[in-house]
């Protein structure tokens, strides 16, 4: 089973993904960007202001394949369960957003453009936990340290998770994550448990 955490950076996540790595030992932990040398790249591409968002698009896309192929799909083979902070989906939110004012070719809409470069070769979530927050909270708490975490880009962001929500809405579970730290990871980890029992 593939278990993916998802949200606005601030949203608590990453902190829900600790805390859980922590309690579930069986369980391989795992994220994206990963820590490879695409990870790298990706990781100096987010540095940089004026990085192509084309380009950008394709390290993102490129440090996926390698996850799939070095962590994400041997784990699974081997009959474990996964759980990723961030997968496809933040590409979908994230680079959508980006390329919002790019032109592709034909005024294709960028979210479906994503979509259709990944489904060949991706591995869907099994189930999706979402952390819901407003972009003006996510991007206080973040601290808007990188052109990710700024409170206009993150309203598109969310508005890109929302659609994506609404097109498979039984694969996400919402938590609200304006709640306090401790809320949210126990409210993540009961979703987590439910998940991996009924699996």
């Amino acid at each position: 089973m593939l278990l993916t955490l998802e949200g606005l950076d601030g949203s608590g996540k990453t902190t829900a993904w600790e805390a859980l790595a922590g309690s579930h030992p069986d369980v391989t932990f795992t994220r994206e960007p990963t820590s490879s040398r695409y990870g790298d790249a990706v990781a100096r591409s987010m540095g940089d202001d004026d990085a192509d968002p084309l380009a950008e698009l394709f390290l993102f896309t490129a440090d996926h394949a390698d996850h799939l192929s070095r962590v994400i799909r041997p784990a699974l083979a081997a009959g474990s369960v996964v759980v990723s902070d961030r997968y496809s989906d933040s590409r979908l939110a994230y680079q959508a957003a980006s390329l919002s004012d790019s032109r592709l070719a034909d005024d294709r809409d960028p979210l479906s453009y994503i979509r259709a470069v990944h489904e060949p070769f991706s591995r869907p979530p099994d189930a999706t936990i979402y952390l819901d927050i407003d972009p003006e909270t996510a991007a206080a708490r973040a601290g808007a340290t990188n052109k990710f975490e700024r409170a206009a880009y993150l309203e598109d962001v969310r508005e890109n998770y929302e659609r994506l929500i609404d097109a498979d809405p039984d694969r996400f579970v919402r938590v609200d994550a304006t709640r306090s730290e401790s809320t949210v990871v126990d409210a993540v980890e009961r979703h987590v448990e439910r998940l991996v029992d009924g699996a």
